[in-house]
């Protein structure tokens, strides 16, 4: 393995290392603010890492020529699905804008207002995230880390899922408590 394969690989992983924690502290029930702050922090790293990556793959993969990403990105979706299409590329663009702008929301609105967005918001972009995560790790990969991508994506719909469930009861009690 090359250095610059072993550093576009790393970057990767940590990437989704730290998206992992992050969403298992923000999952847990909300006992501390610093629960709060430790989550956002592994999230700003998770997306710092991931535009490393970025950085890495342009400069060990593509020369840092964009149509050398699209022509490697459509071979690469060829391969596994039989289709000729380079817009994987744009849908990576677009998740590493979205994760910034969501990480830079989170330190501009603070731990609180985060928190209280809506549930649909958080379910929809972490939906999107897992999407992401699942096609990247165990659609387009095969072997050990297609396993470890699988073994990722259940620990990250069981986490949303209970986090789910504990949102729809604490909502239902509080309406329930809202009528008397």
């Amino acid at each position: 393995m090359t250095t610059g394969e072993f550093l576009t690989r790393l970057t990767i992983w940590i990437t989704i290392a730290a998206y992992v924690a992050g969403v298992v502290i923000f999952a847990l029930p909300r006992i501390s603010r610093k629960l709060d702050s430790r989550a956002r922090l592994a999230w700003t790293i998770a997306c710092a890492s991931l535009f490393a990556h970025l950085i890495c793959a342009f400069q060990f993969y593509h020369q840092w020529s964009h149509d050398a990403a699209l022509l490697d990105t459509a071979r690469q979706t060829a391969e596994t699905t039989g289709l000729n299409w380079s817009g994987g590329l744009y849908i990576n663009y677009l998740v590493l804008l979205l994760f910034g702008l969501d990480v830079a929301w989170w330190w501009r609105a603070g731990l609180e207002t985060y928190r209280r967005r809506s549930w649909a918001v958080t379910a929809a972009w972490h939906g999107f995230l897992l999407f992401i995560i699942f096609n990247a790790t165990v659609v387009f990969k095969t072997g050990t880390v297609r396993w470890i991508g699988l073994v990722v994506c259940l620990i990250l719909t069981g986490v949303w899922l209970k986090a789910l469930i504990g949102h729809t009861i604490h909502q239902q009690t509080r309406d329930n408590t809202d009528f008397v």
